[in-house]
């Protein structure tokens, strides 16, 4: 498969203009294939009190104003909006961008990192441990996929999630539906990616623990009779603009470890032309 290239901007500690600038300048920069946002409510880096802007709404405001990027969330929590509400979110998107979203949600963030909950308590958010996590984040996928598909409403009654007479009108653009990109390593996240994704995402920075964990998903994948080849492997990578060099060389290992999508984390502050310069500087140099 041929790799593609996608940059994402953490839309932390900077103005709407700033992330403005640099997805219109990828737009036109073709070698940038893919664009994301992440989604968190406070910082996790830097001042705490800091600007952080909401994905989903910048996602849209993002979608109208480009014409080729690929674009999406890398990855929704599913702990912050009900399923139906986010199948409609999203649905949106994908009509405001022409058919162009990637629909990217993970479990949340993990009851490991000390800072993880605390924009949930902040927001009157529940949050519940890893496995509630993992089986209402496998609840919402169906849903989410129901709405997009099925024509007559239908009622849900899951451990997790309850709806009656749910029905999604309009559709996405894309059918049978936009492609799902579900982030996390923990079994129980990839037992939902062999069910559920098109595409799995990994961060970057252990390349022989996400290889391992694909061999996991392989076997997810073989236990319920789907082909591993049709999840596209994708890693998010952060770039270092000093030393692009080094960004290469793990983008390389990545492709070469069969993560063939892979998203470019840029730092910001964002250098004017930065889109052209990580195109230049490690997407052509490889």
């Amino acid at each position: 498969m041929t790799p593609s290239f996608g940059i994402a901007t953490a839309p932390q500690q900077v103005s709407y203009a700033d992330v403005q600038r640099v997805w219109r300048e990828a737009d036109a920069v073709p070698e940038i294939r893919h664009a994301w946002l992440f989604d968190h409510l406070l910082p996790i880096g830097g001042p705490l009190d800091g600007p952080i802007l909401e994905g989903w709404t910048l996602l849209s405001a993002l979608a109208a104003q480009t014409e080729r990027l690929r674009l999406g969330l890398l990855v929704t929590s599913n702990r912050i909006r009900p399923p139906a509400l986010l199948a409609k979110i999203a649905t949106t998107v994908d009509l405001v961008s022409g058919g162009r979203l990637d629909f990217g949600i993970g479990a949340g963030s993990r009851t490991d990192i000390p800072w993880a909950r605390r924009e949930y308590d902040a927001h009157g958010l529940p949050y519940g441990d890893a496995a509630h996590a993992a089986g209402s984040l496998a609840e919402a996928l169906t849903i989410v996929r129901r709405l997009w598909t099925e024509s007559e409403p239908f009622d849900f009654a899951g451990e997790h999630h309850r709806l009656t007479g749910a029905i999604g009108n309009p559709k996405p653009v894309q059918r049978p539906h936009p492609p799902i990109v579900v982030g996390g390593r923990s079994a129980k996240v990839l037992r939902i990616v062999a069910g559920h994704a098109d595409l799995w995402n990994v961060p970057g920075g252990d390349l022989p623990d996400a290889v391992g964990r694909g061999k996991l998903l392989d076997r997810y994948c073989a236990e319920i009779g789907r082909d591993p080849a049709e999840i596209t492997r994708s890693m998010h990578l952060g770039v270092s603009y000093d030393d692009p060099a080094a960004t290469r060389d793990a983008a390389a290992a990545a492709i070469e470890a069969g993560f063939t999508h892979i998203v470019l984390g840029l730092p910001a502050p964002w250098p004017a032309g930065v889109a052209r310069w990580v195109a230049d500087e490690v997407i052509t140099g490889m």
